[in-house]
């Protein structure tokens, strides 16, 4: 930043500076009374390379490889003795992997590879390892080569060019073999988590979908990689989440839940400590639950422990909540913790540190940015789905850039929040369920009874309890969106859009799949909001006939055939976020065929390629928007192979980059790329965890049990 003077001479302004002006600002500042407490967690990532060059952020893992691969293999003597080491530490269960105690050292590793090798170069291609595995385990070596002759081969050879003539490619290469993992964590602590039944209500969304996929990629994955490793293994996977006691008739007062289409991945319910039984007793806003995220994980660590027999080789955070939760557990357990945001709170709510004392009592941002803080920190490595997740647009500041220097008048001034060039970042986007989202044109997947259901559900049915409006005219082309009700989500501005807009009016239905009917129906103050703001805007603009809202909370398989319903009648699906971390739903509508409108700000942005594959939108220029959308209608009735153009090139989009397959393959390498190097490195990052654990007991504890003893007074929820 830069302080202009009236003759027009600039002057570099320090963060420092810049935030004592943000506190002016404000009203805040006030040096006399003393000086305010400053974060800066720049000092502590000397243990580690930083990145050079911008276009590299979020490209860690490449980074990190190159950088330990060339500072080994200078040192040839203490590169083979840490991968000696590695390798003598795998185990399962007790059960020795990969090198037994006949190879005593690096030396004697070096040779054996070679004996190994040419016995298993003169078996059959196809031989299964077991016929040969004690001439192995004589040689030195124990299960975790691979399940076949040729497959041994082959991870031999590489461990064998590794130590002759080492470098990056063939160090990944080799690490992508190697069994590590075999039990996963997965923290998603706040909303309703479950399979059926959950979402639509309140913070519970896309990242319930986006968790459990990917549970089930990553069980999947694990168990062909462990098969093809020669190793008879069952992975696990367990999504740690809370237990809702009164349930609401969904499934979340149950302590475990297998997750369907599995063999031995599940939902773990931990309940919160009771402390105010009105409270902990009910669904709690992602806002309100942080005094009871210390003792969630204290109970949580013994129930993972009895649940795996042991402890976790990995655990992924999500979320403000779940990274804080993973950042206590990874610590007690001394296990690799990762972190995937999917949004931060407070790049979606503008101003949110500078006024947050104005809004404490709503939403408690001085809690959560500073567990974000300490969690983003600690993390051994972060996903994002997006490289502007990380560093922000031109235009646009990056979720993870936005915690770089901040002000929180009165309480801290971060100097350095984060090292966006530490390799800690990668970019590694989600992928979408084939099984349940897959295109319109697909016959042979869909139900003819269910189409018809849901064809008529959308467009005629006569349900009060779960259908708010008549159409007019059914076949006009349908524009669709299904999102939380929620003022992030601004469904509210596509209905104001859409009245404002008498020409979309006349060839257009609006269909909104959207949270409740009623605001007694809800528990969330947000929602509550929106539905009412949502009943004045149909009022408004008369959009009576030519709307219809339904409040419902659609099965898995409905979600799917919804999209494909609305492309049988060449409907548009528009997303209308006002700020949005990734964009799930872009992505399920894309492959189902439908052409999609996606806000342009946040993750679409790099999902999209605007007019070759989808159209991006400016939700706060809602004339624009309701033009674009216009545009895009009369080309399709002047050429309707227009829509078809679109619709197969977001079906294309999304097969060829965004598929869990892809997206669990690299988070794996991932893990065991961060692992190996936390071994070699000897990386000492307890300087920097020391630090993180003071801001913990110093700032986040004192301002979580005050608002704990505000729970305790609060009365039961009518």
């Amino acid at each position: 930043a830069f302080r202009l003077f009236e003759d027009l001479r600039a002057q570099e302004v320090t963060p420092e500076e810049l935030l004592d002006i943000g506190d002016r600002f404000v009203n805040r500042y006030n040096p006399k009374v003393g000086e305010v407490l400053q974060l800066d967690f720049h000092p502590f990532y000397d243990y580690i390379p930083l990145i050079r060059d911008p276009k590299n952020i979020g490209k860690g893992v490449r980074f990190l490889n190159r950088y330990l691969s060339s500072k080994l293999f200078q040192d040839p003597e203490q590169w083979l003795e840490s991968l000696y080491g590695f390798l003598k530490v795998r185990h399962f269960h007790g059960n020795q992997l990969l090198i037994n105690e006949r190879i005593h050292n690096h030396q004697q590793l070096s040779e054996q590879v070679k004996l190994a090798l040419e016995f298993v170069s003169d078996r059959p291609d196809s031989e299964s390892y077991d016929k040969f595995r004690f001439k192995l385990q004589e040689m030195g070596f124990e299960p975790g080569w691979g399940n076949t002759a040729s497959r041994v081969r082959e991870t031999l050879a590489m461990l064998d060019e590794l130590i002759d003539e080492p470098d990056d490619r063939a160090l990944e290469q080799f690490l992508s073999r190697i069994p590590m993992i075999f039990r996963i964590v997965l923290v998603s602590v706040h909303g309703w988590f479950g399979q059926e039944g959950v979402l639509g209500r309140p913070d519970t969304g896309g990242q319930v979908v986006y968790v459990l996929d990917q549970a089930k990629s990553l069980e999947k994955q694990l168990q062909e990689n462990l098969t093809l490793a020669g190793l008879n293994i069952q992975p696990k996977v367990i999504i740690l989440t809370r237990l809702i006691p009164n349930n609401d008739g969904t499934r979340c007062n149950e302590r475990l839940e297998k997750i369907k289409g599995t063999e031995n991945a599940w939902i773990l319910r931990v309940p919160f400590r009771e402390f105010n039984p009105k409270v902990t007793q009910d669904w709690i806003s992602r806002f309100e639950i942080w005094p009871y995220l210390e003792t969630y994980a204290i109970d949580a660590e013994k129930e993972l422990l009895a649940e795996f027999q042991g402890r976790p080789d990995l655990i992924v955070g999500n979320y403000s909540d779940g990274n804080l939760v993973a950042f206590l557990l990874a610590r007690r357990l001394k296990v690799t913790q990762c972190n995937i945001a999917h949004a931060l709170e407070k790049s979606k709510y503008l101003f949110s540190n500078l006024y947050w004392q104005d809004s404490e009592q709503q939403y408690h941002f001085s809690l959560q940015f500073t567990a974000d803080l300490i969690a983003m920190n600690a993390a051994n490595f972060i996903i994002s789905s997006t490289y502007q997740e990380i560093v922000g647009t031109a235009d646009s500041v990056g979720q993870y850039e936005s915690y770089q220097n901040f002000t929180m008048p009165d309480l801290y001034h971060v100097i350095n929040g984060i090292e966006l060039f530490s390799p800690k970042f990668n970019v590694v986007p989600p992928g979408v369920n084939e099984t349940v989202f897959f295109p319109y044109t697909r016959t042979q997947g869909r139900v003819a009874s269910d189409i018809k259901r849901l064809d008529e559900f959308l467009f005629t049915l006569d349900d009060e309890a779960q259908v708010f409006g008549k159409l007019d005219y059914p076949n006009k082309r349908p524009i669709f969106s299904m999102a939380r009700l929620d003022r992030i989500k601004n469904l509210t501005g596509l209905a104001e859009c859409f009245g404002k807009s008498r020409k979309l009016q006349e060839r257009c239905n609006l269909i909104l799949i959207a949270g409740n009917l009623r605001t007694e129906d809800s528990s969330d103050s947000e929602e509550k909001a929106e539905i009412i703001k949502l009943y004045q805007i149909i009022e408004e603009y008369n959009l009576y006939g030519k709307i219809r809202w339904l409040g419902v909370r659609l099965s898995k398989s409905d979600s799917g055939e919804v999209y494909r319903v609305i492309a049988d009648r060449h409907g548009i699906f528009v997303q209308p976020a006002l700020f949005e971390a990734f964009g799930l739903t872009i992505l399920e509508s894309m492959i189902s065929g439908l052409p999609t409108f996606g806000t342009q700000f946040g993750g679409p942005l790099e999902i999209i390629q605007d007019k070759v594959n989808g159209i991006l939108i400016n939700p706060t220029n809602q004339e624009e928007m309701a033009q674009k959308i216009l545009d895009f209608v009369t080309k399709c009735e002047e050429n309707p192979q227009y829509w078809e153009e679109i619709s197969n090139q977001g079906i294309e989009r999304v097969y060829s980059t965004y598929t869990w397959k892809i997206h669990t393959t690299r988070l794996l390498s991932l893990a065991r790329i961060y692992g190996f190097w936390n071994y070699t490195s000897k990386a000492n990052q307890e300087d920097m965890l020391r630090y993180l654990e003071a801001l913990f007991h110093l700032i986040y504890k004192p301002r979580a049990k005050k608002l704990l003893e505000e729970h305790l007074t609060l009365p039961a929820r009518a």
